[in-house]
């Protein structure tokens, strides 16, 4: 089973960016900690992250025809703009599951209404690092479902 993990901006500050509000686990802690739940579960896992909105739409693009089965996808911010990357989902056709460090739902206005939610086949928010663990585990559960 081959899944894709996508970080969005900011992510990459992890750990020193509003530790408060996100956690003071860093991206290496949230990588290390998912490779070593796919490689429990005999899931080869490819993780990728980007500041800009047309990396994260090409490499969408690009897991509809290199063999992914499922996408664990934070969108951070472009959870709450992007019509492009939600439309990449769509456009996909792999599952994709919605992961957020933080309860969106309980943050600012504009936070709490995601372009992303309506078009995936689930969304986890609000347990740190584990959102990631339990998106991983969503992720392989409906790629078996599907089998």
């Amino acid at each position: 089973m081959k899944i894709l993990v996508l970080h969005g901006p900011n992510l990459n500050l992890l750990g020193r960016r509003e530790p408060e509000v996100y956690g003071r686990a860093t991206l290496s802690d949230v990588d290390d900690a998912l490779r070593q739940r796919a490689e429990a579960r005999g899931v080869e896992l490819r993780i990728q992250q980007s500041n800009r909105e047309g990396v994260l739409v090409e490499a969408l693009h690009r897991a509809m025809g290199d063999g992914t089965e499922a996408v664990v996808l934070n969108a951070a911010a472009y959870t709450h703009t992007s019509v492009a990357v939600r439309d990449a989902v769509v456009g996909c056709g792999v599952p994709v599951i919605e992961v957020h460090l933080s309860n969106t739902a309980a943050r600012e206005g504009f936070r709490k209404r995601s372009l992303i939610a309506p078009v995936v086949v689930g969304s986890i928010a609000g347990f740190g690092l584990d959102s990631y663990l339990l998106g991983l585990d969503a992720a392989i559960a409906t790629v078996r479902n599907r089998s």
